[in-house]
């Protein structure tokens, strides 16, 4: 079929989707959504690239979906960068010729244009590029990042974003689209349905809170000052801001250390070694004073600490859209999980 980026694939769909497809770039957000565009109208049965091998998989690309007989069963490799490597010739072999009953689908991070089985998805089956960074091979440029932005990000969460918002995003945020969204989530409730969220209160809502108020509380927690960082939180909620605005922000700084420390994880596994800032600018930190801060907040909270940093915040999203979105129990969830990061973190 073609080679797309995630801009175009989510936009327009194609419409006959493949038997085969590679699902592949640095941005995990992209990749999750493109997947679950392509696994949108069948079973989908999914395994850990890590983990699987090809014998594992024969007879489930040969068997049909029980229980959809109108849709194609998915098979979902994730994270398949060491499946791929280890079964390179049978992947070829199966994409040359797949099954008409399931739809196999590959997550990478990253798959090489030379190798046979990029010419060959990409020539007769579907390769998604799931980068924001403008490349204008994958036809991937500012203008179609704003559009996306604007179009479909936005409208995710019933916003309307204007061009010059997206421009401001980006500049502030750097190019994960996961911290976009975040953010973008957040501006829309700062609008009622209808109006749009323009440049200037981007720049209100963001850079000031940036600035100043997760730096502080950012601090806090890293030095295990619980009670400064429940002071911060307390004049912010006092001042009208909703635990549900609250929490995008507050996990937008942690977040990026926990992403972090997961590099440094991932790396160390496969027997590689990486320096803090080289993990640092790979979950988007790449001013210089800014990885001098955010190594030594990952330094005060420690590695167990960094490693609870993401799912303790999903945990805390989760919670605050379902049962803590009530009042009283959504303040309860916040200064929670404050306590819970503050309070673990040693003491110097």
């Amino acid at each position: 079929m073609a080679i797309l980026n995630a801009f175009e694939m989510l936009s327009k769909p194609p419409a006959e989707l493949p038997s085969v497809a590679a699902v592949f770039g640095p941005d995990t957000t992209l990749r999750t959504w493109v997947i679950s565009a392509l696994s949108s109208d069948g079973d989908v049965t999914s395994f850990d690239g890590e983990a699987v091998r090809w014998s594992d998989l024969r007879d489930d690309l040969a068997t049909a979906s029980l229980f959809d007989f109108d849709g194609k069963r998915t098979i979902v490799i994730r994270d398949a960068d060491k499946f791929v490597s280890n079964h390179r010739p049978e992947l070829e072999k199966y994409a040359a010729n797949p099954g008409e009953s399931n739809r196999f689908v590959m997550e990478m991070t990253s798959l090489a244009s030379n190798t046979k089985l990029y010419k060959a998805i990409a020539g007769d089956h579907l390769a998604v590029a799931c980068s924001a960074s403008t490349d204008k091979k994958l036809g991937i440029t500012a203008a179609n990042r704003r559009k996306f932005l604007c179009n479909y990000v936005a409208k995710r969460h019933g916003a309307t974003l204007s061009g010059e918002a997206a421009d401001a995003l980006i500049e502030m945020l750097g190019e994960e689209i996961g911290m976009i969204e975040t953010e973008i989530a957040k501006l829309a409730l700062y609008k009622a349905p209808g109006e749009t969220i323009d440049e200037p209160l981007v720049r209100e809502v963001v850079a000031g809170w940036q600035g100043k108020t997760v730096w502080q509380i950012t601090e806090a927690i890293a030095t295990g000052n619980a009670a400064e960082a429940l002071l911060q939180l307390d004049k912010l909620m006092s001042g009208g801001q909703r635990p549900i605005a609250l929490l995008p922000q507050i996990a937008w700084s942690l977040r990026r250390l926990g992403m972090a420390t997961a590099v440094v994880e991932h790396r160390e596994r496969e027997g590689r070694s990486v320096q803090l800032e080289d993990a640092l600018a790979s979950a988007g930190i790449h001013r210089p004073s800014d990885i001098q801060q955010s190594k030594a907040q990952l330094r005060g909270l420690g590695r167990a600490r960094g490693k609870q940093l993401l799912p303790w915040l999903l945990d805390a999203d989760l919670r605050l859209k379902g049962t803590h979105s009530a009042d009283g129990r959504d303040r309860f969830l916040l200064e929670h999980l404050v306590m819970r990061l503050a309070k673990a973190a040693p003491q110097k």
